[in-house]
Formats: structure tokens, C-alpha cells, sequence
């Protein structure tokens, strides 16, 4: 799951450390250098518009990561296929606009070679240094926590086993009156005494923060414990009770000067919400026209194979739940939406052979880029699905509506993960849920790259899709 990846988020919106706002600056800006280099390198002027959008269109498509804790294979796959999407799509525009002859093919061939492998140079001596520099004495941030129950076993794991949380961070142990150990024999931790002990230790040892975990329900306690804290000078932070709940784009925020924490929220608001349509937009827009083409031929086939609409129209939810109408080229012999209607099986006797074949390459879903630049779709996100089967599952699983607080989309982190096709059972669907609930949690522009980098290899190598 997405929940298990590298990437160190907070449940608040924490201010970015010197070190993190610089890590995510560092490919970027390697990136111009590279570009500044092949200019220099093959005489070519720096300053030519053609260049300088080339540049400016990077820019707005390539996102920062700081990648210093992962692993080096990690690095090299993480920036290949970042820095894949992003040349397809200045190739798709310099074909969509005409412009490609405008540029020298050596100089692009340079840049395109030398760019992946500066930085994961630069990412494997940042991640070196890193390490080296955590490694000093008093380098790191002493943590304890204080309550252990399950929630503060999870955050005594996610604090020993994050890579990131590593460089900065040294778990020193927890305060509870009573110790109940999770049952992984993999997790343990010193327990450092009482809740009562915990303000004296802290004072004593010189601890820097300090996660209380001690549930809502016993307030009285919570209060307590915070007033014998504010004593010390370590860094408090109160982690909500939330388990069992799903927490989606989590927040804190304020209401005239009242905190308010945001539980489940969309990750599509404010420039978040601007990227993620400019880039449905533009992606959309340039692979109508490129493969328009084939959307010619997949029609005739469709006309061909048997009676019937070349596109089929069915009604779906939406962004909120709000019934949309989704396109795709017919595969199947003529049937009307009912109140039964069956997913398609393997083998299923309703799809025509030119059907089978569009359903096995993921044809048939084409014509949903019109929904994309409708606005309706986005081309990541949680598959739609029929009206009827959102009114099965929505009284079967409880998070199923969640899933809904971003557009569907023509391909998502739960397809390229292998839950794709039928779900003929609660469970599959319920895994296809956790996988859309984790993209939500998740979201960011360079994971859309991703997504849209492995859906392109499955279509072509997915040999299990029907």
C-alpha cells in the first residue's frame, strides 16, 4: 500500500526543515544545470525561446522530492520514471504544437542522458552525507512517547522504522501505567516508567519532543498531562485517537482563531487542485490528437464486430457522488443498464472477439479522455464505477464514499496494482478501496507520473486483463 512508502508525511501541515526545502529543490535545479550544460557543450545559443519554454514547461511539470533516505535502486527507478513522464510530455508538446524542429536533436539526447544520472548521483552522496551528519553526537531529536496503546505502538514503530524519521530522530522509549505489548514480535521498546514520570525523565535527559497518545476518552488525564509537560522544553504533540477511521488529507487549521482538525478532506484544493486539471487538460488534449487515428480505426472495428453504438454510454458516480456519463468504445454485444447488471467476467460470453482484444490493451477506455477534458474524469484516480454496484458496496463497506471526493479516473494506483477486472467478492473490492483511499492519502503530482509511466507498461504487458 501507499501507506507503507517512503515518504514521511505528517497527519498536520508541518513546516518543511532547511534540509527537506533544499533536497526538493536539488533535482530541479540539477535539471537547468544539465540543460545550461548540453547548450554549452554543442555552442548552442542559451537564450532561444524554443529553449527557454522547453525549460519553463519542465518547470511546471517536474515536482521536487527529497529522496536522501531511500535506497539507491529506489532513487534510480523513483527519478527514471519521474524524468520519463516528463520528457513524454514535452515530447507530446513539441508534437502537438509542431515545434519540434525547432530544436537541436543532440542537444536534447544529451540532456535527456545526462540529467537521471546526475541526480542520482547527487542523491545517493546527499543521502551519504545525510547519514553522516545524523551519525554525530546529538545530531538527532530525542523522542519519547507517552501512552501505549495501539496507537502508541504505531507511532513507536513509524518512528523506528521510517527511513526519513531515522536521519532526524531517536526514539529513547515510552511512558504508560500499564504496558500492553502489540502482539508483532518484531515491535518492541523500553518503557520508561508512569505517565506520572514522564515531565521528571524529559526534564532530566534533556528529550526534545515528546507524542502523547493517551485517548480523548481519558481527558482528564490528557489535561493533566499537558499541564506537567508545558514545564519542560521539549516540543509536544498530541496524536488524535483516530483509529478505525480513515483520515484522508488530514489537517490542522483555524477557525477565528479556533484549531480545527481536518479528518477527511480532498487533496484537490487551492494550487493542488490547479495542477492536477492543467495537467489533465494539457495530457488529454495532446493525446486526443495523437491518437486520433487509432480512435478512427477502434471505431470501425467497433462498427464491424457487431450490431450497435460504437460508444457506450453509461451512467456512473462521479466527484461527490454525482451521476456522470462515462464513454468507452462498446466491447460488448448490445445490453441496457439494469438494476443486475453483471461486471464482466473472464470469458465472458457478452464480449464481441474485437471487444476481447480492445479489453485486453485497455481500448476500450479511451474515449474517456473526452471525459477528461469535459472535466467529469481526471486521467489518475479511483476507477468509476457503475451506479448500481456504488449503492451494492456503499452499505457493504463502510469507506467505499470516500473514495469520491476526487474525480474517477482512467487509470489509478489500484489498476497498476493489479486490481483491475471483476470484483466478485467483498474482499476484492474492499482491497480495491484500501489502494484508492491510499492515493487519496497520498496524492502528489510526481505519483500521477508514476501511475500514468506503469499503466503505459501494463498495457502493453499486462497479460491477465480481459
Amino acid at each position: 500500500m501507499l501507506n507503507n512508502r517512503k515518504s514521511s508525511r505528517t497527519f498536520f501541515n508541518a513546516p518543511q526543515s532547511v534540509s527537506s526545502f533544499f533536497a526538493a529543490l536539488l533535482e530541479p535545479l540539477l535539471t537547468i544545470a544539465t540543460y545550461f550544460c548540453a547548450m554549452a557543450w554543442f555552442s548552442e545559443p542559451v537564450f532561444r525561446s524554443s529553449y527557454l519554454l522547453v525549460l519553463f514547461v519542465f518547470a511546471l511539470s517536474f515536482p521536487g522530492f527529497n529522496r536522501f533516505s531511500s535506497s539507491p535502486l529506489e532513487a534510480a527507478i523513483d527519478i527514471l520514471l519521474a524524468w520519463f513522464l516528463v520528457l513524454v510530455l514535452l515530447f507530446l508538446l513539441g508534437l502537438g504544437t509542431g515545434s519540434l524542429h525547432f530544436f537541436n536533436l543532440q542537444v536534447l539526447l544529451f540532456w535527456a542522458v545526462l540529467t537521471p544520472i546526475v541526480q542520482w548521483c547527487a542523491v545517493v552522496l546527499g543521502g551519504w552525507v545525510m547519514k553522516r551528519l545524523a551519525a554525530r553526537p546529538g545530531a538527532k531529536n530525542k523522542v519519547v512517547v507517552i501512552g501505549a496503546g495501539p496507537l502508541g505502538w504505531k507511532v513507536i514503530q513509524a518512528l523506528r522504522e521510517d527511513p526519513a524519521m531515522q536521519l532526524s530522530h531517536e526514539f529513547v522509549g515510552f511512558f504508560d501505567d500499564q504496558v500492553n505489548a502489540p502482539t508483532e514480535p518484531h515491535i518492541s521498546a523500553t518503557c520508561l516508567g508512569k505517565l506520572s514520570d514522564a515531565a521528571g525523565y524529559i526534564t532530566a535527559h534533556g528529550i526534545h519532543e515528546a507524542f502523547i497518545t493517551v485517548p480523548l476518552s481519558a481527558q482528564s488525564r490528557v489535561v493533566g498531562l499537558l499541564e506537567s509537560l508545558q514545564d519542560t522544553t521539549a516540543s509536544l504533540f498530541y496524536v488524535p485517537d483516530f483509529l478505525g477511521i480513515k483520515v484522508i488529507q488530514g489537517r490542522f487549521q483555524e477557525l477565528s482563531g479556533l484549531p480545527v482538525i481536518g479528518i477527511c478532506e480532498t487533496p484537490f484544493t487551492g494550487i493542488n487542485q490547479l495542477l492536477k486539471r492543467s495537467s489533465d487538460l494539457i495530457l488529454a488534449t495532446l493525446i486526443v490528437l495523437l491518437i486520433s487515428p487509432v480512435l478512427l480505426l477502434l471505431a470501425v472495428g467497433v462498427k464491424l464486430s457487431s450490431p450497435g453504438p460504437v460508444i457506450y454510454k453509461q451512467k456512473r458516480n462521479g466527484l461527490a457522488g454525482e451521476e456522470i456519463v462515462v464513454y468507452k468504445f462498446r466491447s460488448m454485444h448490445v445490453h441496457e443498464d439494469s438494476i443486475d447488471l453483471k461486471q464482466a467476467t473472464k470469458g465472458d460470453v457478452r464480449v464481441t472477439p474485437f471487444g476481447a482484444f480492445m479489453r485486453r490493451k485497455s481500448l476500450d477506455e479511451l474515449p474517456q479522455f473526452f471525459n477528461v477534458i469535459m472535466g467529469n474524469m481526471s486521467i489518475v484516480g479511483p476507477r468509476p464505477h457503475a451506479v448500481v454496484h456504488n449503492e451494492q458496496y456503499r452499505k457493504l463497506i463502510r469507506t467505499f464514499m470516500l473514495r469520491h471526493k476526487i474525480k474517477p479516473g482512467i487509470t489509478g494506483w489500484a489498476q497498476i496494482n493489479g486490481q483491475r477486472g471483476e470484483t466478485d467478492s467483498v474482499e476484492k473490492m474492499q482491497t480495491r478501496i484500501e489502494y484508492d483511499l491510499a492515493y487519496l492519502q497520498n496524492w502528489s503530482i510526481g505519483l500521477d507520473f508514476q501511475i500514468i509511466a506503469k499503466t503505459i507498461r501494463l498495457v502493453f504487458f499486462d497479460r491477465h486483463a480481459y
